[in-house]
């Protein structure tokens, strides 16, 4: 059951899994960024730190949806993310 956490951005719940498979999403978390025309400008991970917190570690979604706001072009050199694997519905 999901319950209202008052997120004040847009996000995707995909319930059918339907969007995680159109975009090859394979790991939690996988960060997806569009530009305002819906384009895929960016897929990578949040940041450097993983398992273990990076003290200033380099805020790689942040840095590149603010670059996607201002010109629209994603970063060129992406990071994929890494976490568990997706357990995808029969």
């Amino acid at each position: 059951m999901r319950k209202n956490n008052k997120f004040t951005f847009p996000y995707v719940y995909d319930e059918t899994q339907n969007t995680g498979r159109t975009y090859d999403a394979v790991c939690t978390p996988d960060f997806f960024g569009f530009n305002d025309k819906n384009e895929l400008q960016y897929r990578g991970r949040l940041e450097a730190s993983q398992q273990q917190l990076i003290p200033n570690a380099k805020k790689e979604l942040l840095d590149a949806m603010l670059q996607i706001a201002e010109t629209g072009i994603g970063p060129k050199d992406q990071i994929p993310s890494i976490g568990c694997s997706i357990k995808w519905k029969e």
